[in-house]
């Protein structure tokens, strides 16, 4: 479970209950309970760090760029897939880690646009783990200078914690949300490689202030790149994609570093 959120994940906890401890102290049972929890957390964090570290050099001996995409449910994370899977046309190649509580609705989107893609279902957890991403590759077997797109479960507090080996995070908030939103979540804008500030379409129907939503995200990160963009009449996506390549470009270099 997220100590974070309360979530169950698909986390292994048979080797969190250490029994050689003194029961005497009944008067301490909270705290103890609290201190358990916390160390359970710092044991699940430690497994799943070690496993994206094994992730990242899997991503880097086969000069592929991994992006982690996150966002809250409906930020549009689906829809910049499908708009990028056609903009890039294959350079480079996009392969797709879809992930999602329950449904496959939004791989059979990704299918359909023209991308190879994984559906990795968490059940009642609320975000990807490095071991989930790790099965989703095997079966994907994403080839030497491609670059793969991790759609994370909607959510902003628990993708923050878990590393999947990636090469950035991808935050994407769009303008129908609230303009405070990276200084409610500023744990995840902080880790931010880049923020898309998405569904600027509709920016004439909203009472949305694009400079102040803007301020808050370099008030809590100063160094993300932001790139403002609408998956549907695809303005500033061009941008993205750019961005994109540049990372893609990086990442190869990186191998040989």
């Amino acid at each position: 479970m997220c100590a974070i959120c309360g979530c169950s994940g698909e986390h292994d906890h048979s080797h969190g209950h250490d029994h050689s401890h003194d029961h005497g102290h009944h008067h301490h049972g909270h705290e103890h309970a609290h201190g358990t929890l916390v160390e359970l957390e710092a044991r699940i964090l430690a497994k799943n760090d070690a496993l994206a570290q094994k992730n990242r050099g899997w991503f880097a001996g086969r000069e592929i760029l991994a992006l982690n995409l996150v966002g809250a449910p409906g930020a549009g994370k689906t829809a910049l897939i499908e708009r990028t899977i056609a903009e890039l046309g294959g350079e480079p190649p996009l392969f797709v880690v879809e992930g999602d509580q329950a449904t496959a609705n939004d791989a059979e989107r990704i299918r359909a646009a023209g991308a190879p893609v994984v559906q990795l279902n968490t059940g009642t957890g609320c975000h990807l783990d490095a071991a989930m991403v790790a099965r989703g590759l095997s079966e994907l077997r994403p080839p030497s200078g491609s670059a793969v797109l991790i759609e994370n479960v909607g959510n902003l507090v628990c993708p923050a914690l878990f590393d999947l080996g990636e090469h950035a995070k991808v935050v994407l908030f769009s303008v129908t949300e609230g303009e405070d939103k990276p200084i409610k979540y500023p744990h995840m804008f902080n880790a931010a490689g880049l923020v898309v500030l998405s569904k600027i379409d509709l920016l004439p129907h909203l009472d949305f202030s694009v400079g102040r939503a803007l301020d808050h995200v370099r008030a809590v990160n100063p160094d993300a790149a932001i790139v403002q963009l609408s998956a549907r009449t695809g303005e500033g996506v061009a941008e993205w994609c750019a961005w994109l390549r540049r990372q893609a470009a990086a990442a190869r270099d990186s191998a040989f570093a």
